[in-house]
């Protein structure tokens, strides 16, 4: 078994090194990705393009949009005479939101009667939503400064924390600067992980099919479980290149801090690439031609990267989405990966994940071998 094994091992190396166009590309296209998810991807979105409409024009008016923008969150980009202008401005795509103070506002402000209209463009959702907490909040601990200022001056308080009922101490495990890049850099890893491992093998056996070569493997006494290990091996170590690549990229390039232990991750990134691959090979052998295993591979990878909870947390999801996600090895490993890298837990910790994913690459290359059997039957 080993022989035939070793056999099919070495002729899928020496096709692969034989393409190197294709090798190069495969190995450098997680690189690319990284780089490119690394800078795009911001959860934290700050330095929103602002426009303001300030009709009082009066020292309190100064002050609540300075506040705005000493924030970080927002940076005036124009100044405009009215609501219908700062709309204007919005539609045309200079501004994310509009502020519009009215008339009055320092008197108002006395009176306890002010009132800001806070124009948001909902058609971005994220950054829509970003805006509107963000502007909230400022305008929320503006007026306590504006009344704590006040209190002070007519000697009502002595001390501004006596206005303070609770003190609410807020301590952030893990990442205490809530720099995104330490959130997305070990999910990205997972993401990359999958879509190379499936991609790598989705065309393994279509391939042979369509190029007439499986009719000469079929003359040999190979069974169908040992060319599924032959074809895989070179893409594991492919697939293990590239982890250790883009890793390096994450925790050096993007200075994201590695806090668990590299070689439970590097185990467990194995078996999860072993899970990725065995998706390919049922894909590859499902298919019929290398067009409709590059289809479904694609799909497979959307649907997982949706429902993996790389984007959108899982407790969000309907049951029924929630059990779709479960067939899908990037639902496991990003909990693992987070976990290890960002936490520094173990398998004390993540033994349920890591149970999932070892029978979950036992199940896949199992269905893999039998739907390889059936088509060549």
């Amino acid at each position: 078994m080993l022989q035939r094994i070793w056999a099919v091992i070495q002729k899928e190396f020496i096709q692969t090194l034989r393409d190197r166009r294709t090798l190069i590309i495969q190995l450098g296209l997680p690189v690319v990705q990284m780089l490119i998810f690394g800078y795009a991807i911001r959860t934290d979105v700050r330095h929103m393009p602002l426009v303001v409409a300030d009709q009082s024009l009066d020292r309190a008016s100064r002050a609540f949009v300075q506040a705005l923008t000493v924030s970080g969150y927002f940076d005036v980009v124009d100044y405009v005479a009215g609501e219908a202008q700062a709309i204007h401005a919005i539609d045309e795509g200079r501004a994310q939101a509009g502020v519009v103070i009215l008339p009055d506002f320092a008197a108002d402000v006395e009176r306890n009667a002010a009132q800001v209209l806070l124009l948001v463009d909902g058609a971005d959702v994220f950054t829509s939503q970003t805006a509107y907490n963000a502007i909230t909040a400022i305008a929320q601990s503006h007026s306590k400064e504006v009344l704590v200022s006040r209190l002070l001056r007519a000697g009502r308080l002595s001390n501004a924390e006596q206005l303070l009922p609770l003190d609410t101490r807020v301590r952030i495990l893990y990442n205490p600067n809530l720099l995104d890049l330490w959130f997305v850099i070990p999910g990205i890893v997972a993401v990359i992980l999958q879509t190379q491992a499936i991609t790598l093998t989705a065309a393994a056996v279509v391939r042979e099919r369509e190029t007439g070569t499986i009719e000469q493997i079929l003359v040999t006494p190979i069974r169908p479980f040992e060319l599924l290990i032959g074809k895989i091996a070179p893409n594991i170590v492919i697939a293990i290149v590239n982890m250790l690549t883009i890793l390096a990229l994450g925790v050096i390039w993007f200075k994201t801090p590695f806090q668990g232990n590299f070689w439970l991750f590097f185990g467990l990134a194995c078996l999860y690439v072993l899970s990725g691959l065995g998706m390919g090979l049922l894909v590859s052998a499902i298919s019929e031609n290398q067009k409709q295993s590059q289809q479904t591979a694609m799909m497979l990878m959307l649907i997982g990267l949706v429902l993996g909870g790389f984007i959108f947390p899982r407790y969000l999801m309907p049951p029924v989405i929630r059990t779709v996600g479960n067939l899908f090895p990037l639902t496991y490993f990003i909990p693992i990966a987070r976990g290890i890298i960002t936490k520094g837990i173990g398998v004390a910790t993540l033994w349920e994940q890591v149970i999932v994913l070892a029978l979950y690459v036992g199940a896949i290359l199992f269905f893999a071998t039998r739907a390889f059997k059936r088509n060549l039957d």
